[in-house]
């Protein structure tokens, strides 16, 4: 709705036509996952506009239950179903907000069964909520993504059994696989049930059989595999889609057809790092886009600058949150990049209620950022919005410890996790520090490198080692410098990263040339490979 209230407000003049599908012409989807517990106690709390309201504030004619069904483009007329009467109209200028649907994955039995649900309306949200009564006891939910995640949680609040099912082998695949193991953990915690590297063969009545050779009982399934984009009627007009089936825009988001203009989840963007048309099926982008097609139609300029894929979602007692692209997107793309792993307070560590923000920062050679993720229990939002502003803006990583950013105790620190990050990119981009990913440590053991954590007597006591490290704590390192040929390979770490850089600096300083500190240090590693932890 916000490309018919944009044109309002620009012309008294416009005859504005909106034709819905459903019954609903404005109401919050993403939104919808909290009424299952009902976090969001009220239904009416999720219509966010009526037909009646954008009639009399707006003097739209907005017709809800009524469908397209075709497009006229020599004509220049659509074709549409209301009430199962067609009615054909003609337009001037026609914008196609198509949104995106549920992919129904193909199951044997699945669409033979009345206990599997999709989430994207109020209808769905209706159909669940009618069957989730005292009989249902256990649900599993198909995807790993925010819907998937987010139905999962208000699933575990109203007290259902919950089982995840994920075809790839991490749950929420746009993060990397260590962003994400915070999240898995965080869910387990909360006794969710987490199947990685499977998916659903056949359904029969409540049994779900996996691909792995286990089967699952569950009173309802929700299907959360993904989207695609509806692009149907658009490929059968003969517009031009692309090979995600989004439709194809300009600048001006005008399709193929000068007349015809398309935005949000139907259309294919190109994204700022790759360069590439992908679908980027977010609500703060598609809001954009609404606002921006009433300017380009009235010949206003507008910016429309390539996406960076920025999202976010609650998990429990924490969030998780990315921009740009993954580790993975920038090896598919075969890009010279480096990361880091910091953990930082999200306020002063000595006011009440600090808690630790995980980030990742991806970059390339040149210092250019084209990706970030951050996990953690508060902050997480700031920290990624930041970052997305900086990719957006095109900063480079030397430019992060030049944000001046709000501080006081309670809101921040005066070296914001943001400002780390920078300070750890750049000591690599300068080659003041060499480091090394928590995958790849196995390698340098095997070579024969000295591995040091720098950790005081009572952590490693307290938290344990990890395996082949010897313990010298940092406030040591001098006194046994002599003791370590000059010629030896070092890893050095400590509990987050901090000290061990430290610690690399005093053997490079003294003459140490392969030193390498291990990116996340010991609380990355553990993370992941819990079991190689010596207590």
């Amino acid at each position: 709705m916000s490309a018919a209230t944009r044109l309002r407000r620009l012309s008294e003049k416009d005859e504005i036509i909106v034709f819905e599908k459903g019954p609903f012409v404005s109401f919050a989807n993403c939104g919808l996952p909290y009424h299952i517990s009902k976090t969001i106690k009220h239904r009416s709390q999720l219509i966010v506009q009526t037909a009646d309201d954008l009639r009399s504030r707006f003097n739209i004619d907005v017709r809800v239950n009524s469908e397209v069904t075709h497009i006229d483009r020599d004509n220049k007329m659509i074709s549409v179903n209301h009430d199962d009467q067609q009615e054909k109209l003609y337009y001037d200028k026609l914008i196609l907000s198509l949104g995106s649907s549920p992919v129904i994955p193909k199951i044997e039995g699945l669409h033979t069964q009345s206990n599997i649900f999709q989430l994207r309306n109020i209808p769905d949200l209706d159909n669940i909520m009618s069957h989730l009564d005292e009989s249902i006891k256990t649900v599993a939910v198909l995807g790993t993504g925010f819907i998937g995640i987010e139905v999962t949680e208000n699933l575990i609040k109203r007290g259902f059994s919950v089982n995840l099912i994920e075809r790839s082998n991490q749950i929420l695949p746009n993060l990397d696989i260590e962003m994400a193991q915070s999240i898995t953990n965080e869910l387990i915690k909360n006794d969710v049930r987490i199947n990685t590297g499977t998916t659903i063969n056949k359904v029969s009545r409540d049994i779900l059989y996996l691909d792995n050779g286990m089967s699952i009982q569950a009173d309802a399934v929700i299907i959360a595999a993904g989207i695609r984009p509806n692009s149907d009627i658009a490929i059968a007009a003969g517009l031009k889609v692309g090979p995600n089936k989004g439709i194809v825009v300009d600048h001006d988001f005008k399709t193929s057809d000068s007349n015809i203009y398309a935005i949000g989840d139907v259309i294919s963007v190109i994204h700022q790092i790759t360069e590439q048309e992908t679908l980027i099926p977010l609500a703060g982008p598609a809001n954009r886009h609404g606002r921006q097609v009433a300017d380009a139609i009235h010949g206003l300029s507008i910016k429309n600058k390539p996406e960076i894929g920025t999202s976010i979602v609650k998990v429990f007692s924490k969030s998780a949150a990315s921009t740009g692209i993954n580790e993975k997107q920038a090896k598919q793309l075969g890009l010279n990049y480096h990361v880091t792993h910091t953990f930082s307070y999200h306020h002063a560590s000595y006011y009440p209620g600090a808690t630790q923000v995980m980030m990742k920062l991806i970059f390339t050679n040149t210092g250019d950022i084209i990706g970030a993720q951050a996990v953690g229990n508060q902050g997480v939002d700031k920290r990624i919005d930041l970052l997305a502003t900086a990719i957006k803006f095109r900063l480079k990583v030397d430019d992060l410890p030049e944000l001046e950013l709000t501080y006081a105790p309670p809101f921040g620190a005066a070296k914001d996790p943001v400002h780390i990050s920078g300070y750890v990119a750049e000591n690599i981009i300068n080659s003041r520090s060499h480091n090394i990913q928590y995958n790849e440590l196995e390698n340098y053991r095997r070579d024969g490198y000295l591995l040091i954590d720098v950790r005081s007597s009572q952590e490693i006591r307290a938290m344990g080692l990890i395996n082949g490290f010897i313990n010298i704590p940092l406030e040591k390192i001098r006194d046994h410098i002599n003791q370590i040929p000059k010629d030896t390979g070092i890893i050095v770490s400590c509990a987050t990263g901090q000290r061990s850089y430290t610690a690399e600096r005093i053997f490079i300083n003294n003459g140490f040339r392969n030193v390498k500190n291990l990116d996340g240090a010991f609380s990355l590693y553990q993370l992941m490979y819990p079991q190689n932890i010596v207590k």
